[in-house]
């Protein structure tokens, strides 16, 4: 996967005349795509909104995939001139800055002779995913098939000698799954020219970057997109020093798979289908793009030995409801050993996690983002009916009282019960919304699914959190918006029974709320926070506002002390925005619970 953007290199060894007859063949196949830079090679630029929405529909639908990182890295497993090599297992030879001929030897370990694409494919099916994306080549240069412009893949190099991707193929058409292949066109650290700009270790990787693309990229994506039967997905990754005339030798060769779906990693100003969030959730989706997120099991993509930090599958179920919740996909990750086994952590959470899906697939597949805001319980899927709609309630925190409050909803109900037993549910309206009365315990402890099956078009009144009788405004950390970004996982956490925004360990991570000012004037703004180090900083703006605020040491992670951070004045009655924005270099972590704005005369 990503990680930072290093750079290339890669020997390009032609294993016979017959081979080198083959190569050439193909690059002049592929030539004749280089035509002028302003001319957009995207196939589906004159798409109308009817066709690109019937092209991206099973997809849509789908929500949840399998990614498979596999490759000759998974031989070191993470442990290099018998060190442990630190980041994704993937790229330990950029990372230990191996030399290309040191690393081509562990081509000689990799046979995965317990390679079982049947059951994979099955693994897949039963957790409930739709479509699975493997890695053909990823950074290393490695092909997972028989290419025939380069001995460096699995049929030439390795004591296996077969096609991983053909069987793998064959067991998608078998059980109905959706096939797509990742391609790293622009990182090859095993031929020349592989990744051009800097970052580079061995003399071995110099070349030119146009050339690797000309002679190595683009006829492998043709290899891939022409000897597999149907492929929906090509998955370009790290567009380093991609520019439209790059971009340009490879776009075209998609349309050897009409319909097929890409996202945006290949660069040269071209956007493709989906945005693709990586190891994080943004709070609030993509408002105008498909979007995916790609997601590890523990903290790596390509198989690891120590890596024993496994997300719980309440995480990954949770994470799958979110991302649902907010109208993506879920891509979760597998990292296969040498041998061709996908380790027992990831089958068990993917049984665990499809056992779930057996009972309450319905709340997944086909649903789109939920209408409300900001839900304190859970979080809500939707499907829109002929005559109203379906929500589908996903209850994390079951009611102590059995009282389940969906706020602001107006709709009249016409149905209530619970997904997986179809036990009716009593409902109630209110100014508040819409209360729902639960049984005392939940079925379900990761998710329990409630379904609410509502007339006419859906009514949601803004619910959001309102000044007091004395003027104050409270913003608890539970109505919070954290916006997490590529490997930061700040969340809600509870200590002494009350939740706080913790984990803030990243300064490129916002946190921000909506609220709702009936009575404006002068506020003064009051944290209840905690902070172990010796001061922290970080910008508020509300509206056009911005101050700077530093807070002192609370004494400690779990010691929380109410702190003026300063005054802000609101001059109308409104909805507006508190955001809490992190100054880098000066910012420590810091526990919030909550923010008051209390009025004040100067």
């Amino acid at each position: 996967m990503k990680g930072n953007l290093p750079v290339p290199e890669r020997e390009v060894n032609l294993r016979s005349s017959i081979k080198s007859f083959l190569w050439i063949v193909l690059i002049l196949s592929v030539s004749g795509f280089v035509k002028s830079e302003e001319v957009s090679t995207w196939p589906y630029q004159n798409e109308t909104k009817e066709q690109h929405d019937a092209r991206m529909q099973w997809w849509r639908e789908a929500k949840f995939g399998m990614f498979i990182h596999w490759g000759v890295y998974s031989v070191p497993a993470g442990t290099y001139d018998g060190q442990q090599i630190s980041g994704i297992g993937e790229w330990i030879m950029n990372r230990g800055k191996i030399p290309v001929a040191v690393y081509k030897a562990y081509a000689t370990q990799f046979n995965p002779v317990k390679y079982d694409p049947d059951a994979w494919v099955r693994l897949a099916k039963e957790a409930g995913m739709k479509y699975i994306v493997i890695t053909s080549k990823h950074h290393d240069g490695f092909a997972l098939f028989d290419s025939k412009v380069t001995d460096w893949d699995v049929v030439d190099a390795t004591p296996y000698g077969k096609d991983l991707l053909r069987p793998l193929a064959e067991a998608c058409r078998k059980y109905g799954i959706k096939l797509g292949f990742y391609y790293s066109q622009a990182q090859d650290w095993n031929h020349p020219g592989g990744a051009a700009a800097g970052g580079h270790w061995d003399p071995a990787q110099d070349g030119s970057m146009d050339e690797y693309i000309k002679t190595i990229a683009a006829p492998q994506v043709r290899e891939i997109l022409t000897n597999y039967g149907d492929i929906a997905v090509l998955w370009w990754d790290t567009p380093t020093d991609m520019n439209r005339q790059r971009a340009d030798m490879l776009q075209p060769l998609i349309t050897l798979q009409p319909g097929i779906i890409t996202n945006n990693r290949l660069g040269g100003g071209y956007g493709g289908d989906t945005e693709t969030p990586e190891q994080h959730i943004p709070a609030t989706g993509y408002k105008d793009r498909d979007w995916e997120t790609c997601m590890t099991m523990n903290d790596t993509w390509g198989y690891k030995s120590y890596d024993d930090n496994w997300k719980s599958t309440e995480t990954l179920l949770r994470k799958l409801v979110d991302i649902a919740g907010k109208g993506g996909n879920y891509l979760l990750n597998v990292g296969p050993t040498s041998l061709g086994k996908i380790p027992q952590p990831s089958i068990e959470r993917l049984q665990e996690i499809g056992q779930w899906m057996k009972v309450n697939a319905e709340s997944i597949y086909g649903t789109t983002a939920s209408p409300f805001s900001k839900l304190t319980w859970g979080r809500c899927t939707k499907k829109i009916t002929d005559d109203g709609a379906i929500l589908y309630l996903h209850v994390f925190d079951w009611p102590a009282d059995g009282k389940l409050l969906v706020p602001g909803l107006q709709n009249t109900v016409q149905k209530a019960y619970l997904l997986a037993d179809g036990q009716p549910a009593k409902t109630e309206a209110g100014d508040s919304g819409i209360t729902v009365y639960l049984p005392k315990k939940a079925l379900d402890p990761i998710d329990t699914v409630i379904v609410l099956k509502v007339n006419g078009e859906l009514n949601i009144k803004k619910v959001f959190p309102k000044q007091a009788a004395d003027g104050i405004l409270t913003l608890p950390a539970i109505l919070s918006n954290i916006h997490n970004h590529l490997g930061t996982e700040t969340k809600l956490e509870t200590k002494d029974g009350i939740l706080n925004i913790g984990d803030w360990t990243s300064s490129r991570v916002t946190v921000d709320w909506m609220f709702e000012i009936n009575s404006p004037g002068r506020f003064e703004i009051v944290a209840d926070l905690a902070v172990d180090a010796s001061e922290s900083q970080f910008e508020i703006v509300v509206g056009n506002q911005n101050l700077t605020a530093t807070v002192h040491s609370t004494g400690g992670y779990d010691t929380f002390e109410k702190m003026v951070l300063g005054k802000i004045t609101l001059k109308s009655k409104a909805e507006y925005t508190f955001q809490i924005k992190p100054v880098d270099g000066k910012w420590q972590p810091i526990n919030v619970r909550s923010i008051q704005l209390k009025p004040v005369r100067d």
